[in-house]
């Protein structure tokens, strides 16, 4: 069966304008032949960005939405104010079935909201998570939830695990993936009532359960999901984008502290480079809303046309592997078989 390898591209979101997600759109086309991609937004706005180099004709179609949601609007404005927003008008692109799926910068608590009412949650799961690979010593580890939910009871955690196990198995093609609970030590005293009871239903289940994971442990080969609420995986994510801006500043002030340093910092720009590109964030940019009955992936607000382009190639490869039908064909097992 052929998937429908065309994306919707919210271009009116994003913190650096209409131009970069343009570029983005570009890069994409350009890379890939079989890829078809819809821009949604001002038609004026959008054609002025793309103006004389002008993208593949039949594979570049814009879509008109005349309202934009900000991110100062709330989820309520956002629902009942602006139904022919980009947003919305991008996903019911995915509703109708002429995209395979989404992709916005926009405001994520309403992207969620809109996302949720639009296209409705797979069966098995309650509340959709906002899951993102971050770099680790062996490649990388899916994480979630990221912020969409901030309190979270067992067994949302325990079906956060499921739709992150299934992530890992089709993006990663890992046929078990390790699945660990982040928590604030590994033994089993450890931890609130949600976290200790999430940990015996993912024990009792057939998912490849490894225990408690710690946070110094997120980044390392440990686990290829890491679970846990809303509010400490988004926490938990902002603290590691500051210590690496703050390592990255730190390394460029000692490069430049004297003639000396400046020389070293030269014979070591290749490793830095290298180095840099490892962990770049623009690599891992793309967040999947996990558990909707269709591919939506959040940009970061500030994502340039690499980072943007990268979300649209997850949104791509959650389509070729048909993620939410994997999610909806596995969750009844994954959340009631007994190891």
């Amino acid at each position: 069966m052929s998937k429908n390898l065309t994306v919707a591209v919210d271009a009116m979101s994003g913190d650096k304008g209409t131009g970069v997600i343009v570029d983005a759109v570009r890069q994409v086309l350009r890379a890939r032949d079989d890829v078809s991609l819809l821009l949604v937004g001002d038609p004026e706005e959008i054609s002025r960005h793309i103006g004389r180099d002008a993208l593949p004709d039949g594979r570049a179609t814009i879509v008109e939405a005349n309202q934009v949601v900000t991110m100062d609007d709330s989820v309520a404005v956002a629902l009942r104010n602006k139904k022919q927003s980009s947003m919305r008008v991008a996903i019911d692109q995915v509703k109708s079935g002429r995209a395979g799926a989404c992709v916005s910068s926009g405001n994520t608590s309403a992207l969620m909201a809109v996302s949720k009412f639009v296209l409705k949650t797979v069966p098995g799961i309650d509340r959709p998570a906002i899951c993102t690979t971050i770099p680790a010593l062996n490649g990388h580890t899916h994480m979630l939830d990221l912020g969409a939910n901030v309190d979270c009871s067992a067994e949302h955690l325990f079906q956060f695990a499921a739709m992150g196990s299934i992530l890992a198995q089709a993006i990663d093609a890992t046929p078990e993936p390790s699945v660990g609970l982040l928590n604030i030590g590994s033994e089993d005293i450890k931890g609130n009532l949600q976290v200790k009871e999430a940990a015996v239903l993912l024990a009792e289940s057939n998912l490849n359960y490894i225990g408690f994971v710690e946070g110094n442990e997120i980044f390392t080969e440990r686990a290829d999901v890491v679970v846990c609420d809303g509010f400490v995986g988004n926490v938990s994510l902002k603290t590691s984008e500051g210590v690496a801006r703050m390592v990255s500043h730190y390394m460029k002030e000692e490069f430049m502290r004297s003639p000396i340093n400046k020389l070293i910092g030269l014979l070591a720009k290749p490793v830095l480079k290298s180095f840099g590109n490892r962990i770049d964030p623009r690599r891992y940019n793309g967040a999947s809303l996990l558990g909707l009955k269709g591919v939506v992936i959040k940009s970061h607000g500030s994502a340039d046309a690499i980072a943007f382009a990268n979300a649209i190639n997850i949104a791509l490869l959650e389509i070729a592997n048909d993620v939410p039908n994997m999610i909806s064909h596995r969750m009844n097992q994954s959340l009631t078989s007994i190891a």
